[in-house]
């Protein structure tokens, strides 16, 4: 039995439709995604996240690798949800640094302020 045209016409236009669809929904390759990640982890390191937010900095370090390590494999969804978390960890880093650095740099300043206050007590009891 051979078949018409008209009737492989439906099952053609039927994987036709099929592979485009599967072709649009191919996502490109995370490339920003790992760059932002990348800038991210390094604006955190220069924070001195490693001593004030280190288990942050190790998950976005991870997060990161495990990124590039799903590109590689051609898992582009998988790398662009890897990469950004690896942001978002990087990025939480950084704050707590900033914190840790602010509220030290405040304690400081505290600790500066009540020696002066005790000076200027200390010379106003003369």
């Amino acid at each position: 039995m051979h078949r018409s045209f008209s009737q492989i016409r439906p099952l053609l236009l039927g994987t036709v439709l099929a592979c485009a669809l599967g072709a649009c929904a191919t996502l490109p390759p995370p490339t920003s995604e790992l760059g932002a990640a990348q800038q991210s982890l390094t604006r955190a390191t220069n924070a001195d996240a490693d001593q004030y937010a280190g288990e942050q900095l190790a998950l976005a370090r991870d997060g990161l690798g495990r990124a590039q390590a799903a590109m590689a494999g051609g898992r582009n969804d998988v790398a662009r949800a890897l990469a950004l978390a690896s942001q978002a960890d990087a990025d939480l880093a950084y704050a707590l640094s900033a914190e840790a650095q602010a509220a030290a740099e405040l304690a400081q300043r505290r600790s500066e302020v009540r020696h002066l206050q005790g000076r200027l007590q200390a010379g106003g009891d003369r």
